[in-house]
């Protein structure tokens, strides 16, 4: 389970680095490449994008790249066949990131028995609360796979507990309200949102949205387990291409 490895890893690292690709952008030999590089600059943990036409979670870095992958015809069974192909070549755990629609329209129950045999380890679909999640749930708990629900800043400490027992694995915290790729102040005011998370959820917590340098991943140390760099890695590759990402990804621990 995810919890477990985030567990052991922590005993080794002060904190845990976790990307975010889009399956398909710019291509899926690229992508690849790109998973690799990932992998060789020391990333713990990934989560593959499934493209979606509305990614209301979604910046315009990924949003960008969402509709490009789209645009170039790449299908959910390419997106299952490409997370088989690192899931069973790489030693770290990938996720899926995706939107309720798709799994409605594939069947809930048979889009999670498809991931457990690729094997993945989990799934966020931030459009789906948990009060909504039933058939979903029941899907992943039979599989044991992990459903990570979301936390943000304006989450009441009755909600968070809430979502904390139908959460594992562990909980996203959502740096800042709005979408992901903006600019995200790394101030006491999220320390003190942060502590919150970690006195409700019981189980580990990655953040994201926003976190773009050292700096950030600094001072995230101490707070939460994961630190989750999305938007960033992909300005990097189309500024610099795939040994860019490994650069940055490198240095946000050096």
């Amino acid at each position: 389970m995810i919890q477990q490895y985030i567990e052991q890893q922590r005993q080794k690292k002060d904190i845990l680095l976790m990307t975010h690709i889009v399956m398909g952008y710019p291509n899926f030999d690229a992508c690849l490449k790109l998973v690799d590089e990932m992998v060789t600059a020391g990333v713990d943990l990934m989560e593959l994008q499934i493209p979606f036409s509305e990614p209301i979670a979604d910046g315009p870095v990924i949003l960008k790249a969402n509709s490009e992958a789209l645009a170039s015809g790449v299908t959910l069974e390419q997106c299952f066949e490409f997370a088989e192909t690192v899931a069973t070549r790489f030693d770290i755990p990938f996720l899926f990131m995706s939107y309720y629609n798709l799994l409605f329209k594939y069947g809930t129950a048979r889009f999670v028995e498809r991931m457990a045999r690729i094997p993945l380890r989990g799934a966020i679909v931030p459009d789906l609360p948990p009060e909504e999640a039933g058939e979903y749930l029941a899907a992943m708990d039979s599989s044991e796979l992990s459903p990570i629900f979301i936390y943000s800043p304006n989450t009441t400490e009755a909600r968070m507990d809430y979502i904390a027992k139908h959460s594992n694995g562990f909980i996203y915290c959502v740096a800042r309200k709005g979408v992901t790729g903006s600019k995200t102040s790394f101030s006491g005011e999220l320390e003190s949102y942060l502590a919150s998370c970690s006195q409700h959820a019981g189980i580990p917590l990655a953040v994201g949205f926003g976190v773009k340098e050292k700096a950030d991943v600094d001072f995230l140390k101490g707070k939460v387990d994961v630190a989750v760099i999305g938007s960033e890695s992909l300005n990097r590759l189309r500024e610099g291409g795939v040994p860019a990402v490994g650069n940055f990804l490198r240095g946000l621990r050096d």
